[in-house]
């Protein structure tokens, strides 16, 4: 049972990110592409590199998500989202407070538990790859 657990929270968390990912890079999934998250980042004092700062966002989502949904260097993919979520609890949502409803880093710090806690427990058996 420890294992479809396992599963479940890599497949929900990392497929998540995959799309977050894709819509920076990509515009799918309603996002605004690389242009349009570049022109978001100005907006909250990104200026200077705002694009090289979407791609990478974009970046670190899409693989990371890939890597932590797949159960492949699962605790790498885990590091990627931890990295995206600190950036965003200090960049947008750290001076809202805690709470989501507030438009704070509540759901952030959750992201960045679950992470960490699969990096640590590891992915699990059922993965893409056999890793001993």
């Amino acid at each position: 049972m420890i294992n479809s657990g396992l599963l479940i929270i890599r497949l929900v968390v990392g497929l998540t990110f995959v799309g977050h990912g894709a819509q920076k890079l990509f515009g799918w999934f309603g996002g605004t592409g690389i242009e349009g998250t570049g022109n978001w980042l100005k907006t909250i004092g990104l200026a200077k590199g705002a694009k090289i700062w979407a791609i990478l966002a974009g970046l670190f989502e899409f693989i990371g998500g890939l890597l932590f949904a797949s159960g492949v260097l699962t605790w790498l993919g885990a590091a990627m989202i931890v990295i995206v979520m600190i950036d965003a609890i200090f960049a947008v949502h750290g001076k809202n407070g805690y709470w989501m409803t507030e438009g704070g880093f509540e759901y952030n710090f959750v992201l960045i538990a679950v992470a960490i806690g699969v990096a640590l427990t590891g992915p699990g058996d059922y993965v893409l790859l056999y890793q001993p």
